[in-house]
């Protein structure tokens, strides 16, 4: 989610089932009923000199809880901003992105900022680690911002990171230390904290190896199922498709099709 200028307007909001935006943890166990996002004739443009660019053109989908949807398309057709759209980090110029019922678009940025924080998790393209904090320290940032107690945030992590498959010494590692599969299993364990009902990750095998991309592949298929969390990945890659329920094509930011099985793509 990296590089489209922040659009020039927002829409309203209308609500109707109220999803909590406070400050307060949310807990690791069974959750509320699963929930799914959608995504309403989004469009976004900014301005580029004289002329009004379109980045998404009416553009409607949605991803469902314990289900994984992979959005594919060429370089430059949209994906990456319909992901940032989705994840509340850029309003649409118009268009509606619900969750449970909730226009999102309508919220105040710091409404935005405690969505993401409670509902949301973002698997970057690149890890985004920081240098000077251990592979631990790293899932207990996010653990902290959302007011856990150290001692709790530390165990939360490590249980984490262990579920992504790092243990032992690998925990006290620096980002320098651990290999690209390794920053990014951190990575997807980090966006996890929280206990999102949405995961939201680009191109998250762009940096790996075969062997270790569908390593992490088979992470975040495994995830999506285990957790009940309706998961959005962007890629480029073809290989990357068998595991998805559904899968949405889209060029020059409009939604070519979206089939439900990679069995119905012709």
């Amino acid at each position: 989610m990296n590089d489209q200028p922040r659009p020039t307007g927002r829409v309203g909001q209308g609500p109707t089932v109220v999803i909590p935006v406070t400050s307060e943890t949310p807990s690791t166990e069974a959750r509320p009923a699963a929930m799914s996002l959608q995504l309403t004739d989004i469009v976004l443009t900014y301005p580029d000199g004289e002329r009004t660019l379109t980045a998404l053109d009416q553009v409607s989908m949605t991803a469902r809880a314990g289900e994984l949807t992979a959005v594919v398309g060429p370089s430059g057709s949209g994906k990456s901003s319909l992901l940032a759209v989705a994840a509340t980090l850029i309003a649409p110029s118009s268009g509606r992105v619900m969750l449970a019922g909730q226009d999102l678009t309508g919220l105040s940025k710091a409404e935005a900022a405690k969505v993401r924080l409670t509902h949301i998790g973002i698997v970057f393209q690149q890890s985004n680690l920081l240098p000077s904090l251990t592979a631990v320290e790293q899932v207990q940032v996010l653990a902290h911002v959302a007011g856990r107690a150290p001692a709790r945030s530390r165990a939360q992590a490590v249980e984490l990171l262990e579920s992504v498959g790092l243990t032992g010494a690998v925990l006290a590692r620096r980002p320098h230390q651990l290999s690209g599969g390794e920053r990014q299993r951190v990575n997807i364990a980090r966006a996890l904290v929280n206990s999102p009902d949405v995961l939201l990750v680009d191109e998250p095998t762009s940096s790996l190896d075969t062997e270790r991309g569908q390593a992490v592949l088979d992470l975040l298929s495994r995830i999506t199922r285990e957790r009940s969390v309706a998961t959005v990945m962007v890629t480029h890659n073809p290989e990357h498709l068998a595991g998805a329920d559904q899968i949405v094509r889209i060029v020059d930011g409009r939604i070519e099709a979206e089939k439900p099985l990679l069995s119905n793509i012709a």
